[in-house]
């Protein structure tokens, strides 16, 4: 085998790597020395700005295969044919830290998935939570604040978290779930992953259906206890990383069952709540789950930076036979991940194999750009129309249209005949075990027993109380011994 030569970025070979070119032997270091510069300049660029959220994450590539026929509910190519499969990657994460954050934190979990489908590339960006804490996107940014490291003091503080979710009723029932027992997953292979949003199948009739995604693990859930988790953190901070690199090495391919749940578009309108609230489930007895099919991941990354670091996902990122709801956090997502990514990676990001189309063409009029590496030939033109053979629409809508009506304003979210803040983190309270509602209890007080102002505990106290009297009577009653102590 004949010896590789270490070359330059331009190609040219490289003398001596070890070390730099002086003005003799112990002299002061040249400035026509290239490679050092060369190499000096990269490394002081080889990190992109970190995700404002989901900085922390792992990922895994592998293929999703239909075992179900939903061709009555959407004409989505690659959900078209039982066997079919689909090229897929996938990344985990966690929400609140910083890309050197520990895995095994109480936190929700990002669960990001694109399909390189036939159509183009389908981005269905979830979490491990079916629910989330707010549902207009006009409070995420303070919401993220209020989670992230204080800019006084440099860490995460109670007082700033349990202040707006006193001052959010709507996040009770994710605060549910989060400090429940699924609130610290063992690993990303012992998760469920939710699309959380409700989005919009339509079938070759033209027909209308909203759905939810449920990507239930099977290998089973299994979470840690705040004592296991604390525990693994000062072991192996990057434990989840570690768990899912090593499982696929080893050939054990961790896989997930995909099951929706469909409501025909015209019961929307007069659903007991609203069915496009990001903080509230459909109850199973309303729209049992109906499967479609499995995700399987079996290849681990060549390079995290690469294919981890710079995945770039986006909720608007559809194929024909799906698109968006009138979700209010939904449609806020559909700007924000994208532009996050045109900040972070640039303009051409859509570019980078991770990210581009691998078993469609994409052909449009986009040009130039830091990065650019797609720019047709002589002949194109860089407008549309033009007389050149240049691509034209489709005349083919993605998704179904939604009606709207009404004045232009800042409304509020419609009210259905059902709709509260509580019930159903008061249902998710009463299907606990003893020893779960035990842990919960634990994990809610020993944060909001830290907050200093006694007004902001009242104001959360009040809105477990309104989700379950005993609930709120177990947490009061906890946090009460803890400021005691």
């Amino acid at each position: 085998m004949s010896k590789r030569v270490l070359t330059t970025e331009s190609g040219a070979p490289v003398a001596d790597n070890q070390n730099s070119a002086t003005a003799g032997v112990g002299g002061p270091i040249l400035l026509q020395d290239q490679h050092l510069l060369e190499k000096l300049a990269r490394f002081n660029r080889e990190r992109i700005p970190e995700r404002v959220v989901h900085a922390r994450g792992s990922g895994a590539h592998g293929y999703f295969e239909v075992t179900d026929d939903v061709t009555a509910y959407t004409r989505a190519d690659f959900l078209s044919a039982v066997g079919k499969r689909t090229e897929t990657f996938a990344r985990f994460s966690t929400v609140a830290d910083s890309l050197g954050g520990a895995d095994a934190v109480r936190d929700p979990r990002g669960f990001a998935l694109k399909f390189y489908t036939d159509e183009g590339n389908y981005d269905l960006v979830g979490n491990n939570t079916p629910v989330f804490f707010i549902k207009d996107p006009i409070k995420f940014p303070d919401f993220i604040h209020s989670q992230k490291r204080d800019p006084f003091t440099g860490r995460q503080e109670q007082d700033n978290v349990w202040d707006f979710w006193a001052h959010s009723p709507e996040a009770t029932h994710q605060v549910t779930w989060v400090m429940g027992d699924r609130g610290i997953p063992a690993s990303y292979r012992h998760m469920n992953g939710y699309g959380s949003h409700t989005y919009q199948w339509t079938n070759a009739a033209g027909e209308a259906f909203f759905v939810k995604y449920h990507f239930k693990t099977n290998q089973g859930v299994r979470s840690l206890s705040a004592e296991q988790a604390a525990e693994l953190v000062g072991k192996d901070a990057n434990s989840h990383q570690t768990d899912l690199l090593q499982a696929i090495e080893r050939g054990v391919n961790p896989s997930w069952t995909l099951h929706v749940q469909i409501m025909p578009a015209a019961e929307a309108a007069e659903y007991r709540f609203n069915p496009f609230d990001v903080t509230k489930v459909w109850p199973h007895s309303d729209y049992p789950l109906q499967r479609v099919g499995r995700l399987v991941l079996d290849r681990n990354p060549d390079n995290i930076f690469a294919e981890v670091e710079q995945a770039a996902f986006s909720p608007n990122n559809f194929v024909p036979g799906i698109g968006p709801s009138p979700d209010k956090m939904l449609q806020g997502r559909l700007f924000a991940y994208a532009d996050a990514q045109r900040y972070r990676v640039g303009i051409n990001h859509t570019q980078l194999p991770v990210n581009a189309p691998r078993n469609a063409t994409a052909d449009n009029y986009g040009r130039d750009g830091s990065m650019a590496t797609r720019y047709g030939s002589r002949q194109d033109k860089n407008y549309e129309p033009n007389s050149y053979a240049g691509p034209t629409q489709s005349d083919a809508a993605l998704a179904a249209p939604v009606a709207v009506a009404g004045w232009t304003g800042t409304h509020a979210a419609p009210a259905h005949v059902k709709d509260d803040d509580f019930f159903q983190a008061g249902e998710l309270y009463r299907v606990m075990t003893d020893d779960e509602k035990s842990r919960l209890i634990s994990n809610i007080a020993g944060g909001l027993s830290q907050v200093s102002r006694d007004d902001v505990i009242e104001k959360n106290l009040a809105h477990f109380h309104a989700a379950d009297p005993e609930y709120g009577k177990r947490v009061e009653e906890a946090v009460r011994a803890l400021r005691e102590d």
